[in-house]
């Protein structure tokens, strides 16, 4: 028998439950952009409409156009799933400790832990290494925590210490840890990748290998299956050190070339945050992107513009570390709520 259809957000029942998860992300945005100005941080506000979405082969962008009025033909644009082109840009005008609360859109995505729409909070800190931002990280879980009155973080029966030092842990140590799989053992000395070893591995920790799986395939499903669901018990996990091939955007990490200074924070098996430190080779990162809208060609059937204006900037820009953090998602473990939706005053109908 199917279930009845859930009231619509405005019912005053369902906005009465609602308003407490709203009241306290209010109070946690207060909170945080208050702790980001006490640090010297300029909040920007960057333009949604953008030529290029961005270039991850798995990020679905919505797509419109843009009618000029002298009547020339119209251009193709797209609302941006990060503001993180914009911000670049704005560190190449000179900009140096930055913050923005951005409202991004990615298709395809919907359940308790995606939305369509939802806000994701950036910061950049030019000339500042990566491991920085894991102390950022680190800050915010607290602030958030303390001013939502809560002691403890859950999800989905898991458990967390938001007041207590993250755990740093690297992918490969990751993969060794909780799936037995020797990871370091599929790339080369500067980063290439081999997919045959990798699945043989993956096969061997009892995950399911497809004939047409791609090495990158293998190693999200490993990291869906056997890694995520672990991380960020009783603590938070800093997962760092991806392979450069999992990280279209950052800088090889200095005397290992095989990973990228890259990490990811999870607190209860949720992903919250991803930092780089930023790759400002526009040589490279043209390479990288064309890998990547290559690789989703190939899956999905299109691609999406480069932003050529993006690749001129990286040219100037000074060496940077930036983070990008779900906001909806930080208030959700915070406010106490089990979907993101509960901490959107007005969610996608």
């Amino acid at each position: 028998m199917p279930s009845a259809p859930r009231s619509p957000w405005w019912t005053p029942s369902v906005h009465a439950d609602r308003r407490p998860f709203l009241l306290a992300r209010n109070a946690i945005t207060r909170a945080v952009r208050g702790w980001f100005e006490g640090q010297d941080f300029v909040e920007v506000e960057v333009a949604a409409l953008q030529v290029s979405p961005g270039n991850e082969a798995h990020l679905h962008a919505f797509a419109t156009t843009l009618t000029s009025l002298t009547g020339e033909p119209d251009q193709a644009f797209y609302l941006h799933t990060s503001p993180e082109f914009a911000c670049k840009k704005l560190l190449a005008a000179g900009e140096a400790k930055i913050f923005d609360f951005a409202r991004v859109w990615r298709n395809r995505e919907r359940g308790p832990l995606h939305h369509p729409e939802f806000v994701m909070l950036e910061w950049y800190r030019a000339g500042a290494p990566y491991e920085v931002l894991m102390d950022d990280c680190a800050t915010l879980l607290a602030i958030a925590a303390e001013t939502a009155g809560t002691r403890r973080f859950s999800f989905r029966g898991l458990d967390c210490d938001p007041f207590a030092p993250p755990e740093r842990l690297s992918v490969a140590q990751a993969f060794a840890r909780h799936a037995g799989v020797d990871l370091l053992a599929s790339l080369g000395p500067d980063g290439q990748t081999d997919r045959d070893g990798l699945a043989a591995a993956a096969r061997s920790a009892g995950i399911r290998v497809a004939d047409d799986d791609s090495w990158a395939d293998i190693f999200s499903r490993v990291i869906v299956e056997k890694v995520e669901p672990r991380l960020g018990v009783g603590r938070a996990t800093l997962l760092c050190e991806y392979p450069v091939a999992e990280a279209a955007l950052a800088r090889p990490k200095p005397g290992d070339p095989r990973v990228a200074e890259r990490f990811e924070l999870y607190a209860c098996g949720v992903e919250l945050a991803n930092a780089f430190g930023e790759l400002t080779d526009p040589v490279e990162q043209r390479r990288r992107f064309v890998m990547e809208m290559d690789e989703k060609a190939r899956i999905y059937g299109e691609r999406y513009p480069l932003d050529e204006d993006f690749l001129a900037a990286l040219e100037v820009m000074p060496e940077a570390s930036g983070c990008a953090l779900g906001f909806d998602r930080l208030a959700m473990l915070a406010a106490g709520a089990t979907r993101v939706d509960q901490v959107m005053w007005a969610p996608v109908a």
